[in-house]
């Protein structure tokens, strides 16, 4: 009996709180009877956004906030009580007050308030709109709000709210970060307006400027070109004798979900969000996070070219490492053995040494002496117990008298890099040489072990093979035994590679196994013609099949390669920093007398070219694939651009470099010719031109000049050559022969663009899709690199059909011409796939 009435209690109790809960929940107010806890939200009227408490990162503190309603993931964009959580949210409630909206915690202690005094009779009510912003007002004057979100943002800048300077009181709104990514309390970093000059700052700790946007111009802020494309927002600046703010608009054509963010990492960033790719980066600020003050904090050093941006120099440990795991680094490193200088409590030793670090940016806040020579700077420092580093640079001894801040690699060796000289006790060196002894110890012993395991198992195979003679399928059996290659630590790696061909620092960056010419041979059965699958520039490509069924595709330059050691060298040593679903992964690499093989994951459906411009395959790829395969491409294009930790120019993107999944998934391939950027560096120049004709753009196939817009022109070649089934180069039609992008251009100029379409895909195509694709392949290949968009753009306009497209201008390279009397009028021109070089002067 007890039993029932136990059940029928919690029946009971379970009814009631499902009824609470949903009484309130799609509701966009809360008045005065009403309040929220537990996982109570209400909802804004259109169901843009939704407010209650939530949990940031599973660590059991809760806050009241405000977020996307319909987006994959939660997205904060407001929080109330940032500095001060509540433990449970059941017991907690959010409700209207003495005229004010309060958050009281689990001991019904008020944390949180509106803090608004009202002489008004009426009774109040908090909203929450549809624009983001929660409003407090009474029933008799809702239009004049008692107090608004708006006017207290956090770490999000919405569309419709402002940035303000109050000229009455003198005080800032602010956008302050959140301190990491699982704790909304307000972080390191602050943008403000600076009353000064109109123009919008970034500060570290409220007071170090680090990034200004430049003034107001009248239609931007000077230093953030990025708002020239105003295809999707307005903008508005204005000053009046009470305040100036800055507020911005999404256009009305646009469907767009839009914020600015001031991140953890210290950058403001601006992201769009569509319903298939999640939040897209439209643009940021600083362009790289080594330009943040002190982003790496006291003895962190800044390197944009290593993963992570962020390392404690030698000699010292992460100050907190539950936060450099979290990607907070500005505590910065602490010293593992203190420095012997003033500290006679410290056993005898020797004297302090220093740690030589070259290619750095002088730090902030150093002190000048006028000495003759290096050697004199480091003496003088020494002998100076609060001296942490020096350098002399400019014939100038610069010491630092405390921490070391803002320590950053030189993006390039050049007049502003030096070498800084970092003070470490004696015993850091001590450590480390014996370190390196116990290290090579254990290698050595690791070498001995192995030579007597392989020994024995030699052996014994070797007694095995004399009992009977072993088909072919028999030695597949025992392959596994002679394979030893394929899972080598890097160090066992270097005993197999020849010092002439990879030097001891270039091995260093290898992060991909090499594995044994022997291993390689027998997966490819002695690389025989069955196993072939293709050719290209670069020589064979072959499929080789491992231990476990594990299949790879093997490429083997040949020793007519256009590509040689230097360009083998930069694809093993950049394509294994790179991770993308659309870039194709380096498994691993050989290199043994001759041989120069690099393994890949294996991609069954081949190269695009192969598919694309063959009448029978290309049936395979309807309109909603081909879409998928070039927005594919665009993203991996992204990621090497702007995403990945180095910025990377492929120089060499075509279809026959991009491979296919078993899904028919893009990945891009091929990066032996690839060159990586400094992070405010945008473009280059060479001697060597290198790449494919009939995707190089203009001013790197006549200048040498190249940069983010080179790829940018070859996507374009691409995108035009997927939506037409026709190569760009050997494109011949009827009467005369012109590439396809004269073809394109003509039947734009002419409004028969659908006439470009691949005749297979009359009855797939979305014909709104396929001229977006038109038009953007034609801004791809614009003469001038200005003219074309940055691959965030292209996502952006892939992905958002309500984005509007400039018209484009007569793009490179589409010059007619004749044919020629010798070509035959049923055949189209030859054409070439050999990556070539062309030697110009300059």
């Amino acid at each position: 009996m007890d039993i029932k009435t136990n059940s029928r209690s919690l029946l009971v109790l379970f009814i009631c709180l499902f009824l609470k809960t949903n009484l309130s929940f799609g509701a966009d107010t809360i008045s005065a009877s009403q309040s929220l806890s537990g996982d109570q939200t209400i909802v804004s009227a259109g169901g843009v956004f939704t407010l209650g408490f939530f949990d940031p990162g599973d660590t059991f503190k809760f806050y009241i906030g405000m977020w996307y309603t319909k987006t994959k993931t939660q997205t904060i964009v407001w929080v109330a009580n940032r500095e001060q959580p509540v433990l449970d949210r059941f017991s907690s409630e959010l409700k209207i007050s003495d005229g004010n909206l309060v958050l009281f915690d689990e001991s019904k202690l008020p944390i949180w308030s509106t803090n608004v005094s009202s002489t008004s009779s009426s009774p109040v009510q908090a909203v929450l709109g549809d624009n983001g912003n929660l409003v407090l007002s009474d029933g008799s004057n809702s239009s004049n709000p008692l107090w608004q979100s708006f006017d207290h943002p956090a770490h999000t800048f919405l569309p419709g709210s402002k940035i303000s300077y109050n000229k009455i009181t003198k005080t800032h709104q602010v956008l302050t970060s959140w301190k990491n990514s699982i704790d909304p309390s307000p972080g390191f970093f602050t943008l403000q307006l600076d009353e000064t000059d109109n123009s919008y700052i970034i500060l570290r700790d409220k007071s170090k400027r680090y990034w200004t946007s430049g003034p107001w111009n009248g239609h931007i802020f000077s230093l953030v070109p990025e708002m020239r494309q105003d295809y999707i927002y307005d903008f508005q600046f204005v000053s009046n004798p009470n305040e100036s703010y800055f507020t911005y608009s999404v256009k009305p054509t646009s469907t767009l979900t839009s914020r600015l963010v001031m991140d953890v990492s210290g950058q403001i960033k601006q992201q769009n969000y569509l319903p298939n790719n999640g939040w897209n980066l439209f643009w940021s600020q600083p362009r790289t996070q080594c330009d943040i003050y002190a982003f790496c904090g006291p003895y962190g050093s800044c390197d944009e070219k290593s993963l992570p941006f962020c390392k404690c120099l030698r000699g010292f440990k992460p100050t907190s490492q539950s936060d450099w795991d979290l990607e907070e680094y500005s505590g910065g490193c602490t010293r593992v053995s203190e420095l012997k200088c003033g500290n006679d409590s410290l056993p005898d030793g020797e004297k302090d040494r220093f740690l030589e670090m070259p290619n750095m940016l002088l730090p902030d806040n150093k002190h000048s002496l006028h000495l003759g020579n290096s050697d004199e700077c480091k003496s003088r420092c020494l002998n100076i117990c609060s001296c942490t580093a020096c350098a002399f640079h400019n014939n100038d001894c610069s010491i630092w008298l405390d921490d070391v801040i803002n320590l950053r690699k030189a993006p390039a060796a050049g007049d502003d890099s030096t070498t800084i000289y970092v003070k470490l006790a004696a015993s850091e060196f001590q450590d480390h040489k014996n370190k390196k002894l116990k290290i090579l110890y254990v290698v050595l012993g690791i070498i001995a072990a192995a030579i007597l395991i392989l020994s024995i198992v030699c052996s014994l195979y070797y007694q095995r093979r004399k009992k009977k003679i072993k088909s072919q399928g028999d030695k597949k059996k025992t392959w596994g035994k002679q394979v030893v290659g394929l899972y080598d630590t890097e160090k066992q790696i270097a005993n197999y590679i020849k010092s002439c061909q990879f030097r001891e620092d270039e091995r260093e960056g290898i992060d991909v196994p090499f594995v044994d010419l022997e291993t390689i041979v027998m997966a490819t059965d002695n690389f025989s013609d069955a196993n072939k699958l293709g050719q290209g520039g670069f020589g064979p490509v072959y499929k080789g099949k491992f231990p476990g069924g594990q299949e790879i595709a093997i490429k083997r330059l040949s020793s007519g390669s256009g590509q040689g050691l230097e360009e083998f060298k930069n694809e093993v040593m950049l394509i294994a920093k790179l991770q993308h679903r659309n870039l194709v992964k380096l498994l691993g690499y050989c290199v043994e007398g001759e041989e120069k093989l690099l393994l890949y994951e294996y991609m069954p459906n081949k190269s695009l070219d192969l598919i694309i411009f063959d009448r029978t395959l290309c049936l395979l790829l309807n309109w909603e694939l081909r879409f998928d395969i070039i927005l594919g491409i665009a993203r991996g294009l992204l990621y090497l651009h702007h995403d990945s930790r180095l910025r990377i120019i492929h120089r060499d993107l075509k279809t026959s470099n991009v491979l296919l999944d078993e899904e028919m998934n893009p990945k891009i391939s091929d990066f032996g010719l690839a060159r990586i950027f400094g992070g405010k560096q945008t473009e280059a120049s060479t001697r060597r031109v290198v790449g494919t004709y009939g995707y190089m753009s203009p001013e790197y196939a006549l200048d040498g000049l190249f940069s983010i817009k080179s790829d940018v022109f070859s996507f374009g070649v691409m995108l035009l050559e997927i939506v037409s089934g026709k190569r760009n180069t050997g494109f011949y039609q009827s009467e005369q022969a012109l590439s396809l992008l004269g073809y394109a251009w003509k039947l734009w100029r002419d409004n028969k663009a659908l006439d470009l379409m691949d005749a297979t895909l009359s009855e797939s195509c979305n014909t709104n899709e396929f001229m977006r694709c038109v038009n953007l392949g034609l801004l791809c290949v614009q003469d001038d690199p200005s003219d074309r968009p940055t691959m965030p753009n292209v996502v952006f306009m892939l992905g958002n059909e309500t984005a509007s497209l400039s018209n484009p201008k007569q793009p490179a390279f589409v010059a007619w011409r004749s044919v020629s009397t010798s070509a035959s009028p049923n055949k189209p021109l030859s054409v070439n796939e050999l990556t070539t070089s062309l030697e110009q002067g300059r």
